[in-house]
Order: structure tokens, then sequence, then C-alpha cells
């Protein structure tokens, strides 16, 4: 549901201020202090800024945070000038021996390593800029079945029982698998093991230093499914520092909280997760646990607020043509979805010559303004009333919305932005 605030700044703006992007930022701090009190003590919390970067969000996230992962040089010298001082993760694929260069000399805390070159790019980076000590999270693919040749190897296996089984199924109803079978994210078990000679005292990493294990396995997951995955994760890297003597203490289980854009008001159970995270720690006493959510924090604190220019018929179906599109919101097409709104009535008075276009009772595809087809917000979605000039509020925009959307395309105006205080 739109906050009063978000509603009157709709309501005030102009045509010609339109699109524009709403954030409430004391409903993000609320949402975010709400997620905080929900978790155990020692449960760091990351957010993951790739889901929104915009500087207002991630000060606005700094009282409730730890710190920050990020996935791009980009995102590490954009971070670092938005929040000084915050504690930086650096995760991703594919990182330059530039980019991981630049993240020693800006002091990035912790280092996810995606593969073995890249773990000797970053050894090598430490040896030519002096550094003593360079904290490495080694970031495992953890296979759901079958075993590795020393039956150390599956995520199901950690749990025993019928875990490998629920553990696939909840993972094989992700929104997005990023793990559990072939991929491009992460080392598989065989691999980290080939890692560690080169993270013991005087091995082949020199200053790198091994604190733990990163495994973000799945998107779109719901709390019992997210603390199963998290808990195999940590017996997983429980079982390796102690095969190996490591003596890690750190296991950082991702974030893909679940959030689900066909029922806005349903929300992702933080409280019960908490208490299975606080259980998971009981375990495992003297393990930092982390996470590092991103959607689930702040897709909720924006709107994308646009008015309808063109109403019509076609093939007995109502369009709604609005300023704007999937350049400005590319959620929707992304994920197939449509994306939840409201329509916000304009008392203008019509001043044309024809009659107002309007939809009644009905239902109608509102589309954005480019030359194509897939340009589609939300099909066939029933309103009471929709008229020409009224203002629709896209909820849901707070998290990979605008900075996932193709800007440039058709060269229309950018959007607006407005981010408001309490």
């Amino acid at each position: 549901m739109i906050t009063s605030a978000v509603r009157t700044l709709a309501t005030e703006l102009t045509g010609d201020d339109l699109p524009a992007y709403v954030y409430d930022l004391a409903a993000l701090r609320a949402h975010a202090r709400a997620v905080r009190d929900a978790l155990p003590p020692g449960l760091e919390l990351y957010y993951a800024a790739k889901a929104n970067p915009a500087p207002a969000v991630l000060q606005a996230l700094a009282p409730h945070v730890i710190g920050y992962e990020v996935a791009s040089g980009g995102e590490v010298e954009h971070v670092r000038a938005a929040v000084p001082g915050a504690p930086l993760a650096f995760g991703g694929p594919g990182k330059t021996e530039g980019e991981l260069r630049r993240a020693l000399t800006l002091g990035v805390e912790r280092f996810h390593v995606e593969s073995e070159q890249e773990l000797r790019l970053l050894a090598g980076a430490a040896d030519d800029a002096g550094i003593d000590t360079v904290d490495v999270l080694l970031r495992v693919n953890l296979p759901l079945a079958g075993e590795r040749a020393d039956g150390e190897g599956t995520l199901g296996a950690a749990l025993g029982g019928d875990s490998e089984g629920a553990l696939g199924a909840a993972l094989g109803g992700a929104a997005l698998a990023m793990g559990g079978r072939p991929s491009p994210f992460g080392l598989d078990p065989e691999a980290v093991e080939r890692c560690l000679p080169q993270l013991s005292p005087g091995g082949a990493g020199g200053p790198l230093r091994l604190r733990g294990i990163h495994a973000h396995l799945a998107s779109g997951l719901d709390a019992p499914a997210q603390v199963a995955v998290a808990a195999a994760i940590a017996d997983w890297a429980r079982k390796l520092s102690e095969r190996h003597g490591l003596g890690s203490t750190e296991v950082n289980v991702g974030g893909g909280m679940g959030v689900d854009y066909a029922r806005p008001d349903r929300r992702f159970d933080w409280a019960a997760y908490g208490r299975g995270m606080a259980d998971l720690a009981l375990r495992h006493p003297g393990l930092t646990l982390r996470i590092e959510p991103g959607r689930a924090l702040t897709v909720y604190c924006g709107w994308y607020v646009t008015e309808v220019l063109d109403i019509k018929h076609s093939g007995g179906e109502a369009f709604a043509v609005v300023r704007g599109g999937t350049h400005h919101i590319r959620t929707p097409a992304t994920k197939q979805h449509d994306q939840p709104f409201q329509v916000l009535p304009t008392d203008t008075v019509w001043t044309r010559p024809w009659a107002r276009p309007a939809v009644r009772e009905e239902p109608v595809t509102l589309v954005g303004q480019l030359c194509t087809p897939k340009d589609v917000l939300a099909g066939r979605i029933p309103v009471a009333e929709l008229r020409v000039g009224d203002r629709v509020a896209f909820a849901m925009a707070g998290a990979y919305a605008w900075n996932i959307s193709h800007h440039e395309f058709l060269m229309h105006p950018r959007p607006g932005f407005h981010y408001l205080e309490e």
C-alpha cells in the first residue's frame, strides 16, 4: 500500500515532472530496523548494494547494517564514497586485476574469491601493494546430490536424513538459482580443497588469510528454506575447517530472501528466520554468521509514479499507455510478472473537446512508450476506473528497477528522483 507521503507527492507533481521515482526513506528505515531487531545479535547484516545503490538509500541503511556487499569495481568506488568507513565485502565473478588492486587501495575488508585464478591475482596484487594481510572468504558452489570421493561434498548430506530432497525442492523452486548445480559462480568443493594450500601460513597466497566460506545458492526462498540452506552451508564449512585444521570463523550464507510481487503485503518472515538463525548460532559457537540481503530490504520503499497518456481498445482488450515504461523500470520484463500498482485519480478538469478516454470495470494492460510489444508493466489487471490523466504508482520499485534498466533506448527523458525524509 502506498504511504501517505508518497501519495501526497505523487498527486502534487505535474505531468512534466513525471515519471518519477519516489522513495520513502522513513519507511525504509523502519523496515530495516524491524529486520535488524528480528535477527539474533551476533548475526551480521550486510546490504547487497546491487539491489539499489542510490546514495540516499545506502545512507539510510547505514545505522542498521554492519556493512555492504559490492560486486564490481564501480560499486566499490561508489559505496566507499557514499558511506565512508563502512565495511565492504567484494564479491562477484570476473573481478579484473585492476579492480582487485583498487579494492585493496580502498581498504576493502573482505574478498569473496570466486575462482582459483582470482585467488592468484589477489595474492599478486597484495604482494605488489605491500599489504600484510588480506581477509578472504572462498565462495563455494555446493552440489545438492551425489558425493565427492571423500563423502563431504554435498549440501544435502551436511544435514542428513531427507534434507537432500527437501533442499533440492527448495532450490528447485527458487526464483533464481545461483548454485547447487553447474554454475559460473563460486568454486566446486574440489576447487576449494585445491585453494587451501595457498591460504595456509607460508603458502603461495602470501598475505591472503582465509576467514571462512561464502555461499549464495538461490534467491526467492521463504524463511524455512533459507534457514535450512544456511544450516547446510554452516555444517559443511565446519566439517571443512575441522578436516583441515583451518580454524575458520566466518560463514556468509548470502541473501535471496523471498519477495512476492503478486502479493505485495506478504513479506518474508524475518521473525521466523531470526529464530532459526539463533538456533543455528547456538550449534556453532564461535562462528560469525553473515547475511547479505538486497531486494528484501529496499524493494518496498520505492514507487515508480507516472500518468496515463492514452487509453484504447484493440481486439476487444483495453490498453493504457503511460509515460515512461520498462526502460525506466525493467523489473516486470526481467521477472516476467505484473508490477503491482495503485491508481491515483486526478481531479483535473477535462478541457479537451472530446470525451476523456477511460476504462471502467474491466481488465486493462498498462504499457509504456517504447516501440516494442515487450514494454508491458502489468497485463490484463481489473480496474474500477482508469482515465487519461490519472496517476499510477507502481509499487515495489525500490530494488532492481532503475539501476537495471536500459535507460537510453529511444532517448525518452529520464525520470525524476525524490527521497522523502520523516
